[in-house]
């Protein structure tokens, strides 16, 4: 239970409230208790003042008599002593703590506007306040205030009644503030949290909501991503797995049938010699294509070197050229190539090879007898561009964005003699990203295709450009 998300940080919601919650109430209790003593301590001297004020003006019996005939209606004690202390007229019987008030009251610590004398109500029974009275400018006595500590109690213990009350108040809305709070908090991730237990399950069509403008919606949306992405994964592989399968059935369900035959006894030599040639293009068809899929498991676990040389750019074309210079030949196909002397580049000669002559490759199958094949290279400041361009008849839009996919073929039905074993390309766009290069193409249906190759010239100073 403890390790619930949403428990987790609804405790730690509710403990940083309630303590914040506690520390203002302490504050603003004690700041409110503070007052409402200092309120009636401030009304207790302030009466105090106003009797002091009349018999300062009438210092007689009768006056000090009506003084003490109002207080005695009041929850307060008036108390009128002469100049030495003694007690002239008072509105209660005066009590023990009283006494002990008057007798101790220095009449020179005791300024003209009064002054409170006890103010502990916590511990003292009565409260007290003392204004002196001063006639044709002669000390002539004092009027004591005197406030019962149970008043001031009363008026703290309604009060502490109603914090408890909102206090209690206070703490459910909490409760049910944070209760709240937490769920919505937790609820996308929970729900990320169950789309993920179901991608780790296999089950990789899963859809989150992405409206949130936060992190939480930016999680959301790339999980949404990684769906869609394992779901594509899932389909390739099988294809890849379904595609694989298929070519490598193919030639050994040649080689199992031609060999089985030409172990037969009465076989002519020439029908032999005509199953042994297949045999061994499918042999060697089924190398080529392991050597393929060996070289992109390599490409994949980044064991696949790249040397780096200064090679010269034209000299490796025609060394390209050369070697598919029979294929040309056989179908009638032009090649124009054009590629300045001065272009260098730093990269591994074998693997550009390879790049180029698998592009060629497809360019030569797809290309009709009699037209051309053409090989244009062209620099900018610092990138050299390829374009290999055939007269076939082209690739149509849908098919463009999977063309380097592994075996990925335009045409299904195309055969494999035709149709190569749809790794070439692939291999080709990775050996160029390991260069730090690019390669896309551009087809227009019905008038050719072309490969374009972007590779850099970075890492060569410009004496060796230019050389």
């Amino acid at each position: 239970m403890f390790n619930k998300l949403a428990l987790k940080i609804g405790l730690l919601f509710f403990l940083v409230i309630l303590t914040v919650e506690i520390i203002l109430f302490y504050i603003l209790y004690t700041n409110l208790v503070t007052d409402r003593v200092e309120e009636v301590m401030g009304d207790l001297l302030a009466r105090g003042n106003t009797h002091r004020d009349v018999l300062e003006e009438n210092f007689t019996e009768s006056t000090m008599n009506h003084v003490s005939i109002m207080e005695s209606e009041s929850d307060f004690i008036v108390v009128i002593t002469d100049e030495n202390g003694e007690v002239i007229t008072s509105s209660d019987p005066v009590a023990p703590e009283m006494v002990s008030v008057i007798e101790h009251t220095d009449y020179g610590e005791i300024p003209r506007a009064g002054a409170i004398l006890k103010s502990n109500w916590s511990e003292e029974k009565y409260v007290s306040t003392d204004s002196p009275i001063t006639f044709n400018e002669t000390h002539s006595g004092h009027v004591f205030m005197f406030a019962g500590s149970d008043s001031i109690e009363r008026i703290i213990d309604h009060l502490s009644h109603k914090f408890l009350l909102v206090g209690l108040l206070s703490l459910f809305l909490t409760v049910i503030t944070v209760f709240i709070l937490s769920r919505v908090i937790t609820r996308p991730i929970l729900q990320m949290k169950k789309a993920a237990e179901q991608l780790s399950n296999g089950n990789h069509h899963v859809e989150l909501s992405a409206q949130r403008k936060d992190e939480l919606g930016d999680l959301a949306t790339s999980i949404n991503r990684l769906s869609e992405d394992l779901e594509r994964l899932k389909i390739e592989r099988n294809e890849f797995l379904g595609s694989i399968s298929h070519e490598l059935r193919t030639p050994l369900t040649y080689m199992k049938g031609y060999t089985d035959i030409i172990s037969r006894t009465n076989i002519s030599a020439t029908d032999r010699d005509k199953y042994i040639k297949i045999i061994q293009e499918e042999t060697e068809y089924l190398t080529y294509l392991i050597k393929n899929l060996f070289e992109l498991a390599r490409i994949d676990h980044n064991e696949f070197d790249i040397k780096k040389e200064r090679i010269k750019y034209a000299d490796l074309i025609k060394i390209v050229i050369a070697r598919i210079r029979p294929a040309l030949e056989e179908k009638n196909i032009e090649l124009i190539f054009n590629c300045p002397d001065n272009f260098i580049l730093m990269a591994d000669s074998e693997r550009m090879q390879q790049v180029l002559l698998n592009i060629l490759d497809n360019a030569i199958k797809y290309t009709p007898e009699g037209k051309q094949i053409t090989i244009e290279v062209s620099q900018n400041k610092n990138k050299i561009f390829t374009a290999i361009s055939d007269t076939g008849e082209g690739i149509s839009e849908k098919d463009i964005p999977f063309i380097f996919e592994r075996l990925y073929r335009a045409e299904k039905s195309r055969s494999r003699a035709s149709g190569g074993s749809g790794l070439g390309l692939a291999i080709a766009k990775e050996i160029v990203e390991l260069h730090d290069g690019a390669i896309w193409v551009e087809s227009t249906p019905g008038k050719g295709t072309a490969f374009i190759i972007s590779l850099t010239t970075e890492g060569l100073d410009e004496k060796s450009i230019a050389d």
